[in-house]
């Protein structure tokens, strides 16, 4: 890993540890010593899935990514560090510089009916955030950051994902970021419908105050830090977030519903000479719409190189 690499991600771990957190409150990650950056840089194993697609003659590389990790996990691993000097572009779901500006044009959302706002401002509260912290947001996007605050508790934080590492690199070194999806397309995918919305966010949000969300988290980071897709593809069945319809079809929306528009995009950004590194979240690569299964019905050569054989 180069210099610049290394730096970005020590001030960003920095940035991610500041202010003071109350006992009760979902900690913050602990400030790493410049010695454990160091060993992580240098020794970080292989975590994750990763494939090799070619066609017309030059190839890219598949990464199914997670949206949350561990310090550690910000650093990555022989295959990843290959597949970063074989290809020249970083494609992401969705680069964060754009989602500030389009949120500020998003029309307002219709107020929400009472009792669901009570449970909202009490999940906030929960999390030690101001009253209102999360209210210019979008309502699914207020119950994923209660979601990921919580993940804090056994060590988990956003800001170690692996697309935040691979932007971070990608910023480091100057290399071009292209959005798979626009922010309106990813909210869109996102969003309960009507008849959806209560049942998913009231689910949600009672998983928090149970305290049931931690589990399948730490199984899910698990999973994926060993490769285990057998474990990522039976997730609805133990995540404890699809057990009503309505919660089953909004993850089916999520999920497999936008991997045909990412696989078309892959393959038009592909094809037009690009050498493409690729980071989806990883239950994109599950299932019978999974994103490799998509690319090799688009004519792509798909071959798995993480986890290692």
């Amino acid at each position: 890993m180069t210099l610049p690499v290394r730096r970005a991600l020590v001030a960003l771990c920095a940035v991610l540890t500041l202010g003071p957190v109350l006992a009760a409150c979902p900690p913050a990650p602990a400030v790493p010593t410049p010695a454990q950056v160091q060993a992580w840089a240098d020794q970080a194993p292989d975590r994750g899935v990763l494939w090799r697609i070619s066609k017309g003659g030059h190839s890219s590389y598949l990464f199914g990514s997670l949206h949350v990790g561990r310090p550690d996990w910000a650093f990555p691993g022989p295959a990843l560090k290959a597949a970063w000097a074989a290809t020249e572009v970083l494609a992401v779901e969705l680069d964060p510089a754009d989602v500030l500006p389009a949120l500020a044009t998003l029309p307002p959302e219709p107020p929400l009916p009472p009792a669901l706002a009570r449970q909202i401002d009490a999940s906030t509260r929960a999390a030690c955030l101001p009253p209102g912290a999360l209210a210019t947001l979008p309502l699914m996007l207020q119950v994923s950051t209660l979601t990921l605050l919580e993940a804090r508790r056994d060590g988990f934080d956003a800001g170690f994902g692996q697309d935040v590492m691979l932007l971070a690199w990608a910023k480091a070194e100057g290399r071009p970021v292209q959005s798979l999806e626009s922010v309106e397309e990813q909210l869109q995918a996102l969003s309960p419908s009507a008849d959806e919305l209560q049942a998913v966010v009231a689910g949600s949000l009672q998983q928090l105050r149970r305290g049931l969300v931690r589990k399948p988290m730490k199984k899910l980071g698990d999973a994926w830090a060993r490769g285990d897709l057998k474990t990522l593809a039976d997730y609805p069945r133990w995540c404890a977030c699809a057990d009503t319809p309505a919660e089953r079809a909004w993850m089916q929306r999520v999920n497999d519903g936008r991997n045909g528009p990412l696989a078309a995009r892959i393959a038009a950004l592909h094809g037009a000479g690009q050498r493409l590194l690729v980071a989806v979240g990883a239950l994109h690569m599950t299932g019978p719409q999974a994103l490799p299964r998509l690319l090799a019905a688009e004519g792509f050569t798909v071959e798995p190189l993480l986890p290692s054989k």
